[in-house]
């Protein structure tokens, strides 16, 4: 055994791309169509991650992001504009979808959300973002989790 990571979904590509494309969209106030046009003319383009779910992802979530702000901010243990913007948006991301996947369970939110946060987040920011999406899974998945 190597100890390399297992392969990552199609739609953890997708995920990652989208925290990439959110994190520009939040900095710079890029608009959702330049991104993803951007984003598929790169050399590698989506490579390969499932183009369609990240298009509804970085379409859905920037669409519903005032509403996910503010589902997000009772959570939170610090004001919204401290927020560092890769945590901001891998917490977008992952509010949108336990709001609009139920189909995706929550846990797996919250794992996809928790190794983003590993990936690109500052050292301990996973434990920030799982903490948040812990609370928010407890308000709005509640059935879900048994509660």
């Amino acid at each position: 055994m190597t100890g390399e990571a297992p392969p990552i979904s199609r739609r953890g590509l997708s995920r990652r791309l989208t925290v990439q494309a959110l994190y520009q969209w939040l900095v710079n106030e890029t608009q959702p169509e330049t991104l993803l046009k951007q984003f598929r003319d790169q050399e590698e383009g989506l490579g390969r991650a499932d183009p369609v779910y990240f298009e509804e992802l970085l379409k859905g979530t920037v669409a519903d992001a005032v509403a996910l702000t503010m589902s997000l901010v009772p959570h939170l243990d610090r004001p919204l504009n401290q927020l560092d913007p890769v945590e901001h948006a891998i917490l977008l991301l992952g509010a949108y979808e336990m709001a609009s996947k139920p189909e995706v369970p929550w846990k797996v939110v919250v794992n996809e959300s928790v190794n983003l946060a590993k990936m690109f987040g500052a050292e301990d920011g996973y434990k920030f973002v799982n903490g948040v999406l812990d609370k928010l899974a407890r308000s709005s998945r509640s059935a879900e989790m048994g509660g």
